[in-house]
């Protein structure tokens, strides 16, 4: 049960933080701080269908972590939810087009070493 549970936690946290990532490209830079121009932002990213499909990931990977803690230890459940740092790493590449550089490849291979020792 708890690898099923890791299994949602690293699709649905990967998937919301591109998405995220993914919308917040389509709205642009936010510049203005002052209270009504964020208002005014808020309201565009509320119906930002990138945002609003990252929220709705982002949710389901909360509330599968709180059923993973009921039935792991903390320090099973956060190294081994840290893979979603290197498929994240591979969707910046691929899918969002960034450039991705020899160390954050090498710190994404650590990144797999690390779950790898955890999983044991």
């Amino acid at each position: 049960m708890r690898w099923l549970l890791i299994g949602i936690i690293v699709a649905a946290t990967t998937a919301g933080e591109v998405l995220q990532a993914a919308g917040m490209r389509r709205h642009g830079e936010i510049r203005d701080f002052r209270p009504g121009a964020i208002g005014r932002a808020l309201a565009v990213l509320a119906r930002n269908r990138f945002v609003i499909a990252a929220v709705a990931a982002m949710a389901v990977s909360f509330f599968a972590y709180l059923g993973l803690l009921t039935i792991a230890d903390l320090s099973f459940a956060v190294p081994a939810t840290a893979i979603t740092y290197v498929l994240e790493t591979v969707l910046a590449k691929y899918a969002l087009k960034e450039h991705v550089n020899w160390l954050r490849w090498a710190g994404a291979s650590l990144v797999i070493c690390g779950v790898a020792l955890v999983s044991l």
